[in-house]
């Protein structure tokens, strides 16, 4: 009874227009226009539009920049340690253009990886490398080799 009582009263109210009608009104005050919602004029929002997209195209062009750059770097680390290629490097970098280099601190690093690795590969290095070898345990070692070799030879060669 209460439900109907309340339909009813609110149907009549609405007709008078003191309850209902405040849908019609919220219809009519929101702009439909965008520059009109912002505050600013037609033209001044189409200039605004414009500097949203060439700041997105720039920060768009910055950052495959700077995957191209990590791509070389992953191909540099392939290469020098003879790892197999990846496709996907590959094609950042020719999105990216020519222009796509080793960042200058990456460049000092490998520059100076490159010397390290020379320095070990000249014959003052392997000298150096001759003067740390312990030579106990390489003479153990070698001992212990013949002596499997010899043990291998006899019981195969029916002369010795």
């Amino acid at each position: 009874m209460a439900f109907l009582m309340k339909s009813m009263l609110s149907n009549q109210v609405k007709n008078l227009g003191l309850g209902g009608g405040g849908d019609e009104n919220k219809e009519e005050s929101t702009p439909s226009d965008p520059a009109a919602a912002a505050g600013m004029t037609r033209e001044e929002y189409e200039e605004y539009q414009k500097q949203m997209v060439e700041e997105k195209m720039e920060r768009d062009a910055a950052f495959a920049q700077k995957k191209a750059e990590r791509a070389c770097l992953r191909v540099h680390l392939r290469e020098k340690y003879r790892l197999p290629k990846s496709e996907l490097d590959e094609n950042q970098i020719q999105m990216a253009g020519d222009d796509v280099g080793l960042p200058e601190d990456l460049q000092k690093m490998v520059a100076e990886d490159q010397e390290e690795e020379e320095d070990k590969d000249s014959i003052l290095g392997q000298l150096q490398n001759i003067q740390n070898m312990d030579m106990d345990a390489i003479k153990e070692k070698a001992q212990a080799t013949f002596t499997e070799i010899k043990q291998a030879a006899e019981q195969k060669c029916s002369v010795m």
